[in-house]
């Protein structure tokens, strides 16, 4: 499931959440991200991995968590949107850490990764395979090895998320893949009823 910029701004008008989507990088004042020998901007809690995708899958599921992959690049203005505002966020950091192995890919980077069906290819040709245009972007995958047996990432992947998306439709994703609730239901219904449940209980549905 592909959750596309212009199906979430659409969702976002009808619950109220207009400014949900950015059409460039939020200002303000926030930490800055840690950047890593290769150029990316780091998370220390990152998954480390051999790059064998079925084994880093397998691994999740034994903890009882979701595997997904955040691709970036170096100098993505978006990605250090993404490390400097959501990852900074304890509550989004804590929940992806409980619920999630999180690994990061280089879009353009010379590593070598085997893929769920156990061909091997540099990164760069791997984000070709799997049709990934642009950073940041997020693949998530069930926790069932024998879901992915035999198919490549880009077919394996329950859903994605392209492009920087504002903390609560990052975080929202991160509970839409950990519930299930893509087997049932589109990630727009999922966003505007949680927002919608949220204003119920005289809670502000945090756009920033």
């Amino acid at each position: 499931m592909t959750v596309s910029r212009r199906s979430v701004l659409a969702i976002a008008a009808g619950a109220g959440l207009t400014a949900a989507v950015p059409s460039g990088p939020v200002l303000g004042a926030a930490k800055e991200p840690e950047v890593g020998d290769d150029g990316l901007y780091t998370q220390p809690w990152f998954h480390q991995s051999f790059l064998d995708l079925k084994e880093d899958l397998t691994e999740a599921a034994a903890a009882g968590k979701h595997f997904a992959i955040i691709w970036e690049q170096r100098g993505c203005p978006y990605c250090k949107e993404l490390h400097r505002v959501n990852l900074a966020k304890p509550e989004i950091s804590k929940y992806i850490q409980d619920n999630f192995v999180l690994l990061q890919l280089d879009m353009w980077g010379p590593r070598k990764v085997t893929d769920f069906d156990g061909k091997e290819m540099g990164e760069r040709e791997l984000a070709q395979r799997w049709r990934v245009n642009f950073t940041p972007t997020l693949c998530f995958f069930p926790n069932d090895a024998g879901a992915v047996a035999g198919k490549d990432g880009g077919k394996a992947e329950v859903a994605r998320m392209p492009g920087y998306f504002k903390p609560f439709h990052f975080h929202s994703m991160f509970e839409f893949v950990r519930g299930g609730h893509y087997e049932t239901t589109p990630f727009q219904r999922f966003l505007q009823a949680k927002a919608e449940r949220l204003r119920a209980e005289g809670k502000e549905v945090e756009l920033w």
